[in-house]
């Protein structure tokens, strides 16, 4: 696999430039925008739609932690301006995504490959897996994001009991409503470059033809990665009621009063292993759709 230098110097220059932008608008912390030059510079390196989704999950992530942030400071114990994410929050929102994108790179020798199940199926599930992880993370952030701005207080996804905004494992229909939104985003932007990278998805018949289907596929992900993470959080992360703050926190301590969850993983830790499951089950989905 060569690569023009044209490709590592923008690859390594737009990474840079987002970095920085980050950390000035307080997206990243410095930790957090090393990591994400790591990030975008290989995604980019393997492919231009790669990089391109990574770019999407990122800014529109960032733009929906901002939105009504004033609203969401008076709700969130652990709010941050801007989100501020450092290099854990990074890799646990890239790090299978980034390996998936280098095993398709090394299996095709650089070419961006079409799904195609029955001519090369590992190929297919590597880029199911890929979409997947994506769409699974982009689903949770616009799910969380956006549902916390509710009218209503959130149910419990394992009891549909009603909880305190901000409890781990509260589901609302706007946020459900979001996650669809971002998994049918992020497979747009996933299937619209692909139409430049690939050569073309216009054939009227062959893999070519089926390569649309990407895009219902990453919404049925974010839809699975947003409820994957909040059984993993209303399960293994624990949420509870602060008596002086009036706020729900994440860890067990004088005066908090427990709703839900073991205190087994963190935000962080639920977020990966949640992207992780979905980009396995969103593999095994392509391998039946395509």
């Amino acid at each position: 696999m060569e690569l023009p230098l044209s490709r590592l110097l923008f690859a390594l220059l737009f990474s840079a430039y987002l970095a920085r932008r980050s950390i000035k608008n307080k997206s990243l912390s410095k930790s957090g925008a090393v990591a994400g030059v790591l990030v975008g510079f290989i995604s980019f390196i393997v492919g231009f739609r790669y990089g391109a989704t990574l770019v999407a999950f990122y800014l529109s992530s960032s733009k929906l932690t901002k939105y009504k942030a004033s609203v969401k400071k008076t709700i969130e114990a652990e709010f941050k301006e801007g989100g501020q994410r450092n290099w854990i929050q990074v890799f646990a929102n890239s790090l299978v995504g980034t390996v998936l994108a280098i095993s398709i790179a090394v299996r095709t020798g650089g070419r961006d490959p079409f799904f195609d199940a029955r001519s090369d199926p590992i190929t297919t599930a590597l880029l199911g897996g890929y979409l997947g992880f994506y769409a699974a993370c982009i689903g949770d952030t616009w799910s969380s994001e956006l549902g916390i701005l509710s009218t209503g207080n959130p149910r419990l996804v394992t009891t549909l009991k009603v909880v305190p905004k901000g409890t781990n494992g509260g589901v609302s229909g706007v946020g459900t409503a979001a996650s669809v939104a971002g998994g049918l985003f992020l497979g747009v932007i996933f299937y619209g470059v692909g139409l430049l990278t690939t050569g073309g998805f216009g054939q009227a018949d062959g893999a070519g033809a089926e390569q649309w289907k990407a895009v219902p596929v990453a919404a049925w992900a974010g839809l699975a990665g947003s409820l994957v993470d909040s059984l993993l959080g209303a399960t293994l992360q624990y949420s509870g009621l602060d008596g002086k703050l009036k706020k729900v926190v994440q860890h067990p301590g004088p005066g908090v009063t427990q709703i839900t969850g073991l205190h087994l993983l963190n935000n962080e830790g639920v977020n990966f292993v949640a992207s992780a499951t979905t980009a396995a089950l969103t593999a095994g989905l392509s391998l039946l759709v395509f």
